[in-house]
C-alpha cells in the first residue's frame, strides 16, 4: 500500500476506549495526537453478554463512533473487511478474536488485533496459521511496547545486552480471560520487549492483591512481572544490562503510549515491517498461560 493514499480503517468490537482514541487520531483533524494518512470508515459492534465491562460499553461506543466521527456501523465483522483496506480487531475479550479473525482472514486485509491476542497458545498458534493460510499481515501488541519510557532504553542495539529485567502494573483479574491475560498483559508485553523469546520456564505466586510471574530464560536470564490489583495503575520497571540497569517510568512521558502504538499499526498498513515477531506473540502468550498453570498449583515450576 502506497503511504501517499489514505486509508479506510475498520474497526471490530466497540467494547474499548481504545476505539474512541483510536478513531480521534484519524478523524479529528483538532485532535492533539492527529495522524493523517487513514480514516476509519466502518465498525461493527460486537461486544461480550458474560462480561459487564464489554457489553455495557457498546452502545455508548457505538453512538459516538457513529454521531461524532462519521463511522457508518455495519452489522458483521465481514462487512468491515469488506469497506476496509486495513482492520482493527479491537475486541476486548481474547476468546473472542479467533472466531472474529476467521471471518475476516479471507478478505486477505492487513490486521492489527489489541490485547489479549489470545487467551491459550493454541489459539494464538491457530490465529497465526489462518494468517499465513490466507496471506494476511497481522500483528498483535499492548500499546505499553511502543511507551517511550522503554523503547528509548531497550533500542534495536541495546536488546541484545539486556541482562534480565522486572515490570510491574495493574492486573485487574476478569475469570473469562484468566490470570495476567485481562490487563497484566500489558507488563508481560513489556517484559517481553525489553528480554526477546527464549523463557524456558515460569513460576508463579498469586494471593489475595498481588501476582508475581518469575520466567528462567534458557540463557539463564531472569525476568519477572509484579501484578497489582491494589488500585496502583502505574507501570514501572528495571532493565539490567552488564555494569547498569535502567529504570522505565512510564508516567514521566508526555506521549501517550497510544499515539505511539498508532503511529506503528498505521506504518505497518502502509506496508512498513511487523512490529511484533509473531513467534514472539506466541511465546508471550504462553507465558501466561503458564503462569497461570504456576498460580493454579501453587507456584509450581511450569515449563513452556
Amino acid at each position: 500500500m502506497k503511504p501517499s493514499r489514505e486509508l479506510k480503517l475498520g474497526i471490530i468490537g466497540l467494547d474499548t476506549s481504545h476505539v474512541i482514541v483510536f478513531t480521534d487520531t484519524f478523524n479529528n483533524p483538532a485532535s492533539k495526537q492527529a495522524l493523517k494518512g487513514a480514516r476509519v470508515t466502518a465498525a461493527w459492534p460486537g461486544g461480550s453478554p458474560d462480561i459487564e465491562a464489554s457489553i455495557s460499553r457498546v452502545p455508548g461506543y457505538t453512538a459516538e463512533l457513529r454521531d461524532k466521527f462519521g463511522v457508518t456501523i455495519v452489522d458483521s465483522p465481514e462487512a468491515v473487511a469488506q469497506a476496509c483496506d486495513a482492520i482493527l480487531l479491537t475486541s476486548l475479550d481474547g476468546r473472542t478474536h479467533p472466531g472474529q479473525f476467521a471471518r475476516i482472514a479471507p478478505f486477505g486485509k492487513p490486521v492489527f488485533m489489541d490485547k489479549p491476542f489470545a487467551v491459550s497458545t493454541a489459539d494464538a498458534k491457530a490465529m497465526f496459521a489462518t494468517a499465513k493460510k490466507h496471506n494476511v499481515r497481522l500483528f498483535s501488541a499492548s500499546s505499553l511496547r511502543f511507551t517511550e519510557a522503554l523503547v528509548k532504553v531497550v533500542t534495536p542495539e541495546t536488546r541484545a545486552t539486556v541482562k534480565g529485567a522486572d515490570f510491574c502494573g495493574a492486573a485487574a483479574h476478569e475469570k473469562t480471560n484468566p490470570g495476567l491475560f485481562w490487563y497484566g498483559i500489558h507488563a508481560v508485553e513489556m517484559l517481553y520487549t525489553a528480554m526477546g523469546r527464549g523463557c524456558r520456564s515460569v513460576r508463579c505466586v498469586t494471593n489475595g492483591p498481588y501476582d508475581l510471574a518469575t520466567g528462567v530464560w534458557a540463557d539463564g536470564r531472569i525476568g519477572t512481572v509484579r501484578g497489582s490489583r491494589t488500585g496502583n495503575y502505574e507501570m514501572h520497571g528495571l532493565v539490567h544490562f552488564e555494569k547498569t540497569s535502567v529504570a522505565v517510568n512510564v508516567q514521566t512521558q508526555v506521549k501517550p503510549f497510544y499515539a505511539s502504538l498508532t503511529e506503528a499499526y498505521l506504518a505497518f498498513f502502509q506496508g512498513g515491517a511487523v512490529p511484533v515477531d509473531p513467534e514472539e506473540t506466541i511465546e508471550l502468550i504462553r507465558f501466561i498461560e503458564a503462569a497461570n498453570e504456576s498460580s493454579a498449583a501453587h507456584g509450581k515450576e511450569v515449563l513452556l
